[in-house]
């Protein structure tokens, strides 16, 4: 059974920082995908950034150029670095896996809360 644990939100000001880490139990190169969601209150889930095995990363427009995804397969952990925080960043930000030909397998973590707030 895959586990995947966040860390490294918190309470932090406008144009402030944060790295999140998610680690995973198992062997992270298994996965075709991983990713960084966030739902704020009254709002959807949505698709924040997300890193493939090879590598490759995409970003929701809203974060493009403040925040960096990044993996480190050793480590089974993969990172969120936001910088340039703004209030409206505010929300519980999720951990996504996912495995399988199609993608059908999803692993989903149990959130860490981000408040961006002066």
């Amino acid at each position: 059974q895959v586990q995947l644990v966040e860390s490294g939100g918190g309470l932090v000001q406008p144009g402030g920082s944060l790295r999140l880490s998610c680690a995973a139990s198992g062997n992270i190169f298994g996965f075709n995908a991983m990713g960084w969601y966030r739902q704020a209150p009254g709002k959807e889930r949505e698709l924040v950034a997300s890193i493939t095995r090879g590598g490759n990363t995409n970003y929701a427009d809203s974060v493009k150029g403040r925040f960096t995804i990044s993996r480190d397969n050793a480590r089974n952990t993969m990172y969120l670095q936001m910088s340039s925080l703004k209030p409206e960043d505010t929300a519980v930000y999720v951990c996504n896996a996912k495995s399988g030909f199609q993608n059908e397998y999803n692993y989903w973590g149990q959130g860490t809360p981000v408040t961006v707030s002066s």
